[in-house]
């Protein structure tokens, strides 16, 4: 199936539809990573989306890459805030309400920001990277739209089409995603401590049981209760709560198969 490419002149007319930060948004045929051309020529709230990327990554240095014109891969510099560990978590918040609003779907979020889709099983439907840099921080995001499950790189993968939302347009997919971005990222920089709820309204992760997997080899078992002030979850073990943050570790799964 031949899909068609990403427009940037649409996309500027979606995001235009919202007054927001962002003036256009610059798009490549095909990049390495667009977290890696965000690096190169910083700008706040500039984005650069591609219509393929080859050698994206995720968190823990994992690989996320998007077919030609089947997925959105973007990345944009934000300001720094106080609450730098936030961001990453608020950026997937704006990916499932993003997709929720364009699709009809109902996203969940594992913490610290893996977007899920009930409706085909939890598989994982968007990739997240967050890197601080100089001049704020580079937030990168891949959403699969609308490849089979045949293009996927794992069993554990989705597609927004797999998930029962085919046809998707992408322009205003990325537009929504972008909206919604700089209103949490507003948010946060103030402190709003409403965005945790939002958060914990649509974190499939708390109130369940974890098996967290630690960069040491060690792991952390417990019910995941909350996540706090700084980002972390908090998960209550049998010696009392612990709070871990997202760089601190390496897998959250569920306590009761491990995998």
């Amino acid at each position: 199936m031949v899909h068609p490419t990403l427009s940037s002149d649409r996309i500027t007319a979606a995001l235009n539809e919202r007054p927001g930060p962002y003036a256009g948004v610059q798009v490549h045929p095909q990049v390495a990573s667009t977290n890696a051309v965000v690096r190169l020529a910083p700008h706040l709230w500039a984005p650069v989306a591609a219509d393929e990327q080859t050698q994206g990554r995720g968190r823990m240095g994992r690989g996320w890459s998007t077919p030609p014109g089947t997925a959105i891969a973007v990345s944009v510099l934000v300001p720094p805030t106080d609450r730098p560990a936030w961001l990453p978590l608020a950026a997937g918040l704006a990916v499932q309400r993003a997709v929720a609003e364009l699709t009809g779907l109902h996203p969940v979020l594992k913490w610290p920001n893996d977007v899920l889709l009930p409706s085909d099983e939890e598989r994982k439907v968007c990739g997240i990277l967050c890197e601080l840099v100089p001049e704020g921080v580079i937030v990168g995001v891949g959403v699969n739209v609308a490849q089979a499950r045949a293009d996927l790189p794992v069993p554990t993968a989705t597609s927004l089409a797999l998930g029962g939302a085919p046809g998707v347009d992408r322009e205003r997919l990325l537009a929504a995603y972008l909206h919604h971005l700089a209103d949490l990222h507003a948010r946060v920089a103030r402190a709003d401590a409403t965005v945790r709820d939002e958060y914990a309204a649509v974190c499939r992760t708390l109130g369940s049981e974890v098996d967290v997997h630690l960069p040491d080899g060690s792991h952390l078992l417990g019910r995941a209760t909350a996540v706090d002030a700084q980002g972390r979850l908090v998960v209550r073990g049998a010696d009392g709560e612990h709070g871990v943050a997202a760089g601190d570790v390496v897998h959250v799964r569920p306590a009761s198969t491990g995998s």
